[in-house]
């Protein structure tokens, strides 16, 4: 296990796991460890045992939001000062699924790793707010990453009030995926990983584009460029793999690596 100034980072069963290790001010987002994030991304991404990356905080809380004395973005004595954008466009642009384990409150600005993770899962009591109205702002960078997950119909009411809401809560309204007791967490974000790790790598990979992009397509262009894609996955070596295990009645090459 690696531990930085702000941040933790370790491998477990093939996962990369980053935690903010700031819990003497639930983990906000200060320019230090918005770039060490980005940085441990980037790590994760650069490292073939890795299949998948969780994010998290160190308890009680996932992450309050902007630290506004030290906010993303700002001079950072001595090293590369990397903007909240570019963290989550890493997120979302990882070639590997990201998945949030909210173990915690998440406010404001945290609320923008979960709109960005592929897969989230979050404590059923966590609570969530999107409370930058309450401090005369607007959410107005994470709303690129949570609006497409909430609809305008539950983002125009929370981001007008500022009203907090559960775990729970969020799955009902399609921004967490699973909401679980507290002492479930670890386990059931392992069981995410556990499935991940059964598809091939390269197709993971291009499942997480082909779920980002096609939504940017009309019909048309949707079933050519899918047609395309589909052909140059089934002549994959990955596929033919895939397919020869199913044939013998076994677990693929990469299952057990």
């Amino acid at each position: 296990m690696a531990t930085t100034e702000a941040t933790k980072y370790e491998i477990e069963t093939g996962a990369a796991w980053i935690t903010l290790n700031r819990p003497d001010n639930r983990n906000a987002l200060s320019s230090v460890l918005v770039s060490e994030l980005y940085d441990h991304l980037g790590e994760a991404n650069q490292d073939p045992s890795v299949r998948c990356i969780v994010i998290t905080g160190a308890p009680p809380a996932f992450c309050s939001g902007a630290d506004l004395k030290s906010p993303p973005g700002a001079s950072i004595e001595g090293r590369r000062s990397v903007p909240y954008p570019d963290v989550l466009t890493r997120i979302m642009d990882s070639d590997k699924p990201v998945i949030a384990a909210v173990n915690g409150a998440a406010f404001a600005g945290g609320l923008g790793l979960v709109g960005a993770a592929d897969i989230v899962v979050a404590v059923e009591d966590a609570r969530f707010s999107f409370s930058e109205v309450r401090i005369g702002v607007i959410p107005a960078v994470i709303s690129v990453v949570c609006i497409p997950k909430l609809g305008t119909h539950h983002a125009m009411k929370l981001f007008l009030t500022g009203e907090r809401f559960t775990g729970s809560q969020a799955v009902d309204m399609g921004f967490v995926h699973r909401a679980v007791p507290a002492d479930k967490l670890k386990s059931a974000v392992q069981e995410e990983i556990d499935m991940i790790n059964m598809g091939g790598p390269n197709a993971v990979a291009e499942c997480k584009k082909l779920v980002r992009r096609v939504p940017g397509w009309d019909r048309s262009e949707g079933f050519e460029q899918t047609s395309v894609w589909s052909g140059r996955m089934f002549r994959s070596e990955e596929a033919a793999e895939g397919m020869a295990a199913f044939r013998e009645k076994r677990n693929a090459k990469w299952v057990n690596e």
